[in-house]
């Protein structure tokens, strides 16, 4: 019987430890790449420390730097004798061999250095890279925690030559590797659960995910550089020095990293209906990503979110494809040109197009326990796959997106007698649609640890899903085994060798499109841009953009800078709530946890002394103007933001519900929802002077008092329909029944409706729904004008007016009554 690989730890209890794991790798790499970092073990008195990995030229001098760490002077002598030992470099051939003493006297200070040459010969023979292993015996301190070793670059060989096509480049480097390295690269291990830094070259693996973090402390852009650097360093001192795939999820900007630009999260970048903008808010978190030595961004999702209790909704641009078709320019933001002829630029890094496909179309109540629609089952036909979850990914291709991720997900299509069939597992979709029928040439890689969720036992779901398609298995838990089952199932003849050739050639391809092999190590060119000036400004016009102006009645918007303004509710003055999940944190956390603005502080940037703030509305009202009431939704991700998990649901808060009722009882009010997906306000709409949806802005809180202020108009459009209660989840523009609160693509437009990009009769009908009250907003009006939002997008603008006219016809006739 084979061993099986499935693993009892869960995502959310490996997140648990991230922050201890993850720092331990920051840590430890700093030590690796820069002796000048503070020693992490304070209770070692005085310690050695020694890069384990320092590359040379063949025919050089390698210079070894020996640091010393220590708390203060030393107060004894401290000794390194060294020692080149038998490596694959020939001693007397490769290398003359080379030994010694080096000695830090009694007084040295901490930081001190000493340096180890290593000279090597040159005998112009092109060949892979050897290594002359170093043997140091240390006295009066404590050793470095790994052998050292001195490796001679591979040189002369035909990949090595970037002046050669990249097929021809892969196709040379194919032909040298070793089964053991190929399925290597097919494999990528983690941050979180690496067993020793060691296994990166042993088992020559491909990629690494830097995984978000348990605790609230985001590391500095230095800190992932020297991570990252120290990764590259271990991928070095393999044979054929294939150097690494460095990824993250930077779904909303590099949100993991300390100082970063966090961008509105993708529900936000749908409302503002604006392409272009989303292109360039890619190109600023390429460039902030590239800086730290990261090349692989795990975005966009393409997913078309059809019912709003799935935790994944404000990942998704919208409800409706030809939206979430039209953000597909990510891609180009993200990459380049389609060709994939500028990911070797510092500014640029692979997209990852995810998750295939209809993950935005499970049913509720099929998600995988304890969720309930996460990573659950899309019940759907053919018609709808092909109509409604393939067009995002077929522009995205289009587009040229290097990698595409399958989803955790099932899918049961019509008629397949086979019933769910895991995604990862699901040959027609994944060689069948996305490769043959597609074209797609790049990189299909799994989601984290998902191969391990199939069905089957371990070794035949591993088998089955790089049958079906995965060429790199994302396995941070189970990265050892995946390299040695690959390996034993290609010998076994279960997997054919032309399909892992396939794979890795798909692999080494991007790597050498990204220039990886002539700049392993970070490019920190653009490390002055992280957080810069230019990249919030750019951020906080998307802000802008993003809000979606539901109501507004009495004159309350714009507020004017003379107003003295009364500021409550649970999300007007935090930075984590109105950032959301993939911030820092996996799932997100509560407080000041990055550098940005808050709307409270936007506010203020504008009121001055005019604003009073009392988070749960229990200061006195007396002498105010008007009030901002900020509410919503405290932060998840995927999974555990599902509604029916951990106590979601669509409601405001009781808290929030309070401050709204309080705030809206005894003054003008209006209400900002800052949440991933609509919220419930019910009866309470009929009390407030105006309603905002403000999404998930991220760090830019500025952004939203630009709107409420005037000093930019509100030309933002719902992404998703919001519903008037939880009876009516889920809802979608389209369906036969249809009477939501505010349809599909509603947005009051403050500036000149040109600016907004559709027809003028727009908001003429959203001015008579107001003028109506409740009788206004009517499923004669809503579907029509719901309707006309598709049409426009899809630039059938004589369609649109007609829909828009219906919708104009059956309010006017709902006011009359």
């Amino acid at each position: 019987m084979a061993r099986t690989l499935r693993s009892t730890r869960t995502r959310t209890a490996a997140a648990l430890v991230a922050a201890a794991v993850l720092t331990g790798c920051l840590t430890a790499a700093s030590a690796a790449t820069d002796p000048a970092v503070t020693d992490p073990n304070a209770t070692d008195p005085v310690r050695i420390v020694v890069a384990p990995v320092t590359t040379v030229a063949e025919g050089a001098t390698a210079r070894v730097r020996v640091t010393l760490r220590s708390a203060r002077a030393l107060t004894e002598p401290v000794t390194v004798a060294y020692e080149t030992g038998a490596g694959t470099a020939r001693a007397g051939t490769d290398h003359p061999g080379a030994g010694g003493r080096l000695t830090f006297p009694r007084g040295t200070a901490p930081g001190a250095t000493r340096t180890i040459a290593v000279p090597t010969s040159r005998d112009r023979v092109a060949e892979a890279a050897e290594t002359i292993p170093l043997r140091l015996t240390v006295q009066g301190a404590r050793g470095p925690a790994d052998a050292p070793r001195v490796v001679v670059d591979a040189h002369g060989l035909p990949y090595l030559d970037a002046t050669r096509p990249v097929r021809e480049r892969a196709a040379d480097l194919l032909g040298r590797m070793t089964l053991a390295e190929k399925t290597g690269q097919m494999t990528q291990a983690g941050s979180n659960s690496l067993a020793s830094p060691e296994d990166i070259t042993t088992y020559a693996v491909g990629a690494f995910v830097f995984e978000g973090e348990a605790k609230p402390v985001a590391r500095t852009p230095e800190e992932w550089r020297r991570a990252a650097d120290a990764q590259q360093a271990r991928a070095r001192a393999t044979r054929l020095q294939i150097p690494l795939l460095l990824a993250s999820d930077a779904v909303h900007g590099h949100a993991f990293v300390k100082g970063a630009t966090v961008m509105p999260h993708n529900i936000g970048v749908g409302a503002a209906r604006d392409p272009a903008l989303a292109e360039r808010l890619a190109a600023v978190t390429a460039r902030e990503v590239r800086a730290t030595g990261v090349s692989w961004n795990f975005a966009p999702c393409l997913c078309v979110v059809r019912d709003e209790r799935w935790g994944r909704t404000y990942e998704s641009f919208g409800e409706d494809p030809d939206l979430v078709t039209s953000m597909a320019t990510v891609v180009r933001g993200l990459q380049g040109a389609p060709d994939g002829r500028d990911l070797d630029r510092d500014d640029k890094v692979l997209a990852t197009a995810k998750h295939f496909i209809a993950d935005g179309g499970t049913a509720y109540g099929t998600g995988r326990a304890p969720y309930t629609i996460d990573q659950g089952v899309a019940r759907i036909g053919t018609s709808e796959l092909e109509k409604v979850h393939l067009p995002p990914f077929r522009e995205a291709l289009r587009l040229g997106a290097g990698s595409v991720m399958p989803s955790f997900s099932s899918l049961a299509l019509d008629g397949d007698r086979r019933g769910e069939m895991k995604m990862h597992g699901y040959p027609e979709m994944l060689d069948g649609l996305l490769k043959r029928r597609l074209g797609f040439p790049g990189i299909v890689v799994s989601d984290w640890e998902a191969v391990e969720q199939m069905p089957g036992e371990a070794v035949a779901n591993l088998r089955d899903a790089v049958n079906a398609g995965i060429d790199m298995n994302m396995a941070p838990l189970t990265y050892r085994d995946s390299v040695r089952i690959i390996a034993d199932e290609v010998a076994a003849g279960r997997v054919p060798q032309s399909r892992v050739d396939d794979a890795v050639r798909r692999i080494l391809e991007q790597k050498f499109r990204l220039g990886l092999f002539e700049r392993p190590y970070a490019d920190t060119t653009q490390a002055g841009t992280i957080g810069s000036a230019a990249h919030r400004a750019l951020a906080r016009e998307a802000v802008a953009k993003s809000q979606v102006l539901l109501k507004n009645t009495s004159g309350a918007l714009p507020l004017s800078a003379g107003q003295r303004v009364y500021v409550a509710g649970s999300n007007a003055d935090d930075l984590g709530h109105q950032t959301g999940g993939w911030t820092v944190t996996w799932q997100g956390t509560s407080g000041r946890i990055i550098p940005g603005t808050t709307i409270l502080e936007g506010i203020r940037a504008v009121g001055g002394g005019r604003v009073t703030y009392s988070r749960d509305a229990s200061a006195p009202f007396a002498g105010h103007d008007v009030g901002v009431v900020v509410v919503g939704e405290t932060p998840y991700a995927e999974g555990v933001g599902d509604v029916g998990v951990n106590g979601h649901d669509l409601e405001l808060s009781e808290a929030d519900g309070k401050a709204v009722d309080a705030v809206c009882s005894a003054m003008k009010c209006v209400v900002l929802v800052v949440s991933g997906r609509p919220q419930l306000v019910g009866d309470r709409l009929a009390r407030m002077d105006a309603l905002v949806a403000s999404w998930l802005p991220g760090t830019e809180g500025a952004g939203v008092a630009d709107v409420l202020y005037g000093k930019r108009p509100f030309t933002g459009r719902l992404p998703l329909t919001w519903p008037r209660s939880a009876a009516q989840v889920p809802i979608n523009v389209g369906d036969a029944a249809y009477d939501p609160q505010f349809p599909y693509g509603w947005g009051i437009t403050t500036g000149h409706i040109g600016q907004s990009g559709f027809p003028w009769l727009r908001g003429t009908v959203q001015e008579q729904v107001q003028s109506g009250g409740a009788r206004g907003m009517t499923p004669a009006v809503a579907k029509p004008f719901a309707e006309a939002e598709r049409k426009f997008a899809r630039g059938d603008r004589a369609g649109a007016l007609a829909e828009l006219k219906s919708a104009q016809r059956a309010v006017e006739r709902a006011v009359r009554r």
